[in-house]
């Protein structure tokens, strides 16, 4: 039957996500305050946009993989392998920058093809596979780049990840392009959450308060606002920032409104269920894969663009960054559970997190106990959740 949630109510039923927006918000005043506000400078702001575009793009890929019950410890790899394909085309045979882009992404795909094979038709545990992949793709990196750095990379190329559109629309001292697209995007947001709640009703499922649904749409209203404002008041909207944006749209709508994503969730919590239920489970293993190559290389060329090099060294350790941004941001450890926009948070925090203790100047060793700690307290928080749910069942 239909009917509404109250404040209390609603937390408790989903105390996972509910914690992650709470745990965000709370590291960030904080790091506000230990860092005297310049964690929220414009400046800052629009470096932390710049810096961790990357491995947010590749938390997208690696949530699904995730909720299938799969890993993938490989993407470094591909990052650095993608990006130094980039280069020798470019850099290497002069070739123009978007036949870059396009090698790039070909390698990325191919890379995801190779995998899905083993995993999905040959039946190779993805961890197997993957942990492989990092060693094949980082050799074959070496080999691309004859252990040996490539820059710099054409104007065009450098703007996909340092581009800003600014000006555009003029403003006195601020850039009004970007305060009115985050205006257009608040409004596409709240339309989208007032159809998805009139749809719930009409199908007489559980829905949170009238007066709780307004108040989180003026909270989502405030902070990208907020947001934008910062930004607009430094360099304007970053080119990176639209493509993230635009990935976050796309695989939101494939995750919870396709046939593909509720195979992808049905195959994680069920997998033995899923195959009897009609789930052609090898093809959906096959595209997931697939789709986790072509990220990877967008991943690469953004992180080639912004460091404006290809190295041998490129993504290291960028696996584990997408990995934790995933559990962090509440995809479950057993799998059949996590969306595309908890790992962004989740992904967000690890950036905060980072971006602040680099500002107050906290060593690198320091950095990295932190950061392990919050995902060890991030999973420790999903298998107590689960404990309770099942208790509570």
């Amino acid at each position: 039957m239909a009917g509404t949630s109250d404040i209390r109510e609603l937390f408790t039923r989903n105390l996972r996500q509910s914690g992650i927006y709470i745990a965000f918000v709370f590291i960030i005043v904080l790091f506000t305050i230990l860092t005297g506000g310049r964690l929220l400078s414009p400046g800052n702001l629009t470096n932390l946009v710049l810096q961790y575009s990357y491995i947010l793009i590749l938390a997208i890929g690696m949530v699904l993989i995730i909720v299938a019950g799969h890993i993938d410890l490989s993407v470094g790899s591909v990052v650095a392998l993608t990006g130094s394909v980039a280069a020798v085309v470019v850099i290497g045979n002069g070739l123009p920058w978007w036949v870059g882009v396009i090698a790039a992404l070909g390698t990325g795909v191919l890379v995801g093809l190779w995998q899905g094979f083993w995993v999905a038709y040959v039946g190779i545990p993805a961890f197997i596979v993957t942990l492989a992949g990092m060693l094949i793709f980082r050799g074959l990196t070496m080999q691309v780049l004859g252990n040996v750095s490539l820059s710099p990379f054409p104007r065009e190329y450098q703007y996909i990840s340092g581009g800003f559109l600014n000006g555009i629309l003029g403003g006195n001292g601020y850039d009004a392009f970007t305060l009115i697209l985050a205006a257009a995007l608040i409004v596409v947001f709240a339309t989208q959450q007032y159809r998805g709640r009139l749809a719930k009703l009409k199908y007489k499922q559980q829905v949170e308060a009238q007066y709780l649904f307004w108040i989180k749409n003026a909270a989502v209203a405030a902070v990208v606002m907020a947001f934008a404002w910062q930004l607009a008041h430094s360099r304007g909207l970053p080119v990176v920032l639209i493509l993230l944006a635009a990935l976050v749209l796309i695989y939101g709508f494939i995750s919870q409104r396709t046939i593909f994503g509720r195979h992808i969730y049905a195959m994680g919590g069920n997998l033995q269920a899923a195959r009897l239920s009609g789930v052609k489970t090898r093809r959906v293993n096959m595209l997931l894969f697939v789709n986790m190559g072509l990220l990877a290389a967008i991943a690469g060329i953004v992180y080639s663009a912004r460091s404006n090099s290809a190295q041998p060294g490129a993504g290291n350790m960028f696996e584990l960054d997408a990995i934790a941004a995933a559990f962090i941001g509440g995809a479950a450890v057993t799998g059949g559970i996590g969306k595309v926009h908890g790992a962004i948070i989740g992904g967000l925090i690890m950036a905060v997190m980072s971006n602040g203790m680099q500002i107050m100047g906290i060593d690198q060793s320091t950095q990295s106990v932190v950061r392990g700690v919050v995902l060890l307290i991030a999973v420790a928080f999903d298998v107590w959740n689960k404990k309770r749910s099942g208790a509570g069942a």
